[in-house]
């Protein structure tokens, strides 16, 4: 197809019919797409890759000849040491991302992933398994008076690998429940280095409720809420169990995988941020979800953080830890099933009715834990990046209305749920082709 392949057939790279979006150059990149366009009757979505060393003169014969070609627009990226490249040639020696990443000093902590695994492949179990003959679990009962009074269970699996921790006690925390059903997926990921990354941010989930408590072979001690207490408990085990046995050397699929390292901050400019009010009387909620967006070098769009603010259970600052980190994944697969697992938790007596994201309805919910669940799972529905059961998309994003080729056809009526001119009548009821939000019928 391209005498560029070439080179890499020698080397038993690639078949010589297949060539790389790289070894195009800006003209063919521009000359496929004027290609396809009189054949599209929608849009186009194509990056015209450009090379760092690319003349200015160059450049603007490359738009030029757009227009001569009939293009209404193009999208080109030229890549550099500040963005980054949106595609790039792994070496021959795979080299892990996360080794690198804590030498960078970039303000956003951007990285640029070589290779990226499938990390829910990489689950030990996908679901929490089922033994013949049941499973052996540690116990320890956390007693601090006014916080407090449950049992904490860790379970091991027939090679003494611990894989799940859960609480149980009718005087326990709400909203603790769910951290360790959360973490639990991270304990069956057979990445050591992973686990220990969401413990330690758990043990950052500071409550306004500090206390002293008894912790194994160490007496008494000073934690500074229960969600740290919790976390430190299942180190200890994991621990002594010799889950993390020696880190260096073992695979670390998940950290490879991670966008970055600690969360981005934001420039001058800020960042966008997606909320939703959260009311469930029956248990006392009252509070809003913050939903922090990010824009990527190449214009993806993804959630990286998510907060609550008002009055919910503490315990629920420790769930959003180990989600937020759960949303550095390069596969939005792996956020994806975490919130699915969410979706019927259940508080008993605590279920209450509220707005369905997107169709102006309401429904019934299990909790507020299973509502927040929904509510994550809808803006990554809007966002292109998992669809309506919570599954990736190929690993696909939405980019943004700015970076899409100007010859994108817009009709519709604009959606009030994602902004998208995209909403026409099926069977009489106004329907959202980009998010699926249903309006008015009749």
């Amino acid at each position: 197809m391209a005498s560029g392949a070439v080179s890499q057939e020698a080397e038993g790279k690639l078949p010589p019919y297949f060539v790389t979006a790289l070894e195009l150059s800006a003209q063919a990149h521009k000359d496929m797409v004027a290609a396809v366009a009189p054949f599209v009757d929608t849009s186009i979505s194509k990056t015209v890759n450009v090379p760092e060393d690319y003349p200015f003169g160059a450049f603007e014969d490359l738009y030029l000849s757009a227009w001569k070609a009939g293009l209404k627009g193009i999208a080109t990226y030229r890549p550099n040491a500040v963005l980054g490249a949106v595609l790039s040639v792994p070496s021959a020696v795979a080299v892990p991302v996360a080794a690198d990443l804590r030498e960078q000093d970039d303000p956003d902590r951007r990285v640029r992933l070589d290779a990226v695994p499938n990390v829910v492949a990489t689950l030990q179990y996908p679901s929490r398994p089922v033994f013949e003959g049941g499973n052996m679990a540690w116990t320890y009962m956390m007693n601090v008076p006014g916080v407090i009074d449950a049992g904490l269970f860790v379970g091991q699996n027939d090679q003494g690998v611990p894989f799940e921790a859960w609480v149980n006690g009718v005087d326990q925390p709400r909203g603790l429940g769910a951290v360790a059903k959360t973490l639990s997926m991270d304990m069956r990921s057979n990445d050591c280095s992973w686990l220990r990354f969401k413990l330690e941010k758990l043990l950052k989930a500071a409550d306004p409720r500090s206390f002293e408590a008894a912790f194994p072979a160490e007496g008494v001690r000073f934690f500074d809420g229960i969600v740290p207490y919790f976390a430190k408990l299942v180190e200890y085990r994991c621990e002594a169990m010799g889950a993390f046995g020696a880190l260096e050397g073992t695979p670390t699929p998940l950290m490879d995988s991670l966008l970055f390292l600690k969360e981005p901050k934001s420039k001058g400019e800020g960042t966008l941020s997606w909320t939703w009010d959260v009311l469930n009387p029956r248990a006392g909620d009252d509070f809003v979800v913050g939903l922090k967006e990010l824009e990527l070098p190449d214009g993806t769009v993804r959630p990286y953080s998510v907060w609550l603010s008002g009055v919910y259970p503490r315990a629920l600052d420790g769930l959003c830890k180990l989600l937020s980190v759960d949303m550095w994944v390069h596969d939005p697969a792996w956020i994806g099933l975490k919130l699915r697992k969410l979706l019927n938790y259940a508080e008993a007596e605590l279920d209450f009715m509220h707005w369905m994201p997107g169709n102006g309805k309401q429904a019934h919910y299990p909790s507020t834990i299973a509502y927040i669940a929904h509510l994550l799972l809808h803006r990554y529905k809007v966002l292109g990046l998992l669809d309506g059961e919570g599954r990736a998309l190929g690993g696909g994003s939405m980019v943004r209305p700015e970076h899409r080729a100007a010859n994108e056809t817009i009709s519709g009526k604009r959606c009030a749920e994602c902004g998208e001119c995209a909403v026409f009548k099926v069977d009489g009821c106004e329907r959202c082709s980009a998010c699926g939000a249903t309006g008015a019928c009749g």
